[in-house]
């Protein structure tokens, strides 16, 4: 890296005061003023000149820039219409990156992929994304089923810890378990508040997602099973039986079905759903799946 590159504090501030820009607030805006930090990005998302990549938020292009010489290809979706001609102007000697100015969760993904990409490439996702808009992007890619290889996303330490937590931690929750259905999940490494201008009052992580070819254990019906891992965890305090009884109701029916059904999976009633296996999930929404009288509520 040189001292040119944008994600350099003296390149950052000179583009900022260039272009008369502030940040916003509301898009949870931090700029990344370490090189050396995307140069780990790169290597943990394993981006070659075989890998083509959809970068979520390019903010004025500091990973962006990084990603164009590094990639094959870059398409690049940004909600902010304020940074187009920041991002035009300051990335125009790269002429394999794509700009879309628009939000990526309103994206129609599956044509994106149509036109963008060959069915021999390999896509990787890249992207430092706010705290707030996290979760929603990572789910909204992953449950669409596409042909993405791998993600590599600096985000909150506290939402990378939720997402790699362990059973029986204070970090796993059904959001553990969604990622850990879809993907092989890592954190590749802490990224300190002190790399960012403003600084924010968290650190970072960049964590590392790695689709698995079929999700990690059998369901037969996704919809209901995480829909029950969501309901489970509703009350972290609560027991799963607690918990079951506000999802599906307190009817004697109701209760002798959810009895019989942690009987049959061996799971004990007085335990919390953060004891639960993302296995022992998978066979109690199978279990309670064969009850009809559950899908009225």
């Amino acid at each position: 890296m040189t001292d040119n590159y944008i994600a350099t504090p003296d390149r950052t501030k000179q583009i900022l005061k260039k272009y008369g820009l502030s940040m916003k607030k509301s898009l949870g805006q931090n700029f990344l003023v370490e090189p050396s930090i995307l140069t780990e990005m790169l290597e943990a998302g394993k981006i070659d000149k075989n890998t083509v990549v959809i970068e979520i938020g390019p903010g004025i292009g500091a990973l962006t820039e990084c990603l164009a010489q590094a990639a094959k290809k870059v398409v690049a979706f940004e909600i902010d219409r304020r940074l187009e001609r920041i991002l035009k102007k300051e990335l125009a000697a790269y002429d394999n990156i794509e700009f879309i100015f628009q939000d990526i969760l309103q994206v129609d993904l599956e044509a994106v992929f149509a036109e963008h990409f060959e069915p021999t490439d390999r896509i990787v996702v890249a992207a430092n994304l706010p705290y707030y808009i996290t979760t929603p992007i990572i789910m909204n890619f992953i449950e669409a089923n596409l042909p993405v290889d791998a993600y590599v996303m600096m985000m909150q330490k506290e939402v990378a810890e939720r997402m790699t937590a362990s059973p029986s931690s204070k970090d796993y929750g059904s959001l553990t378990i969604a990622i850990d259905y879809y993907t092989e999940a890592e954190i590749a490494f802490i990224v300190p508040r002190t790399v960012f201008i403003p600084q924010p009052n968290v650190d970072s992580a960049v964590l590392y997602l790695k689709r698995r070819e079929t999700p990690k254990v059998s369901v037969d019906d996704e919809v209901f099973y995480f829909k029950l891992t969501r309901g489970s965890f509703q009350q972290r305090r609560k027991t799963l039986w607690n918990n079951l009884m506000a999802m599906f109701g307190k009817a004697d029916e109701i209760k002798e079905v959810l009895r019989n059904a942690l009987e049959v999976t061996h799971i004990e009633p007085s335990r919390r759903a953060e004891t639960l296996s993302i296995e022992e999930f998978a066979n109690l929404a199978n279990e309670l799946n064969k009850y009809s009288i559950l899908e009225q509520n």
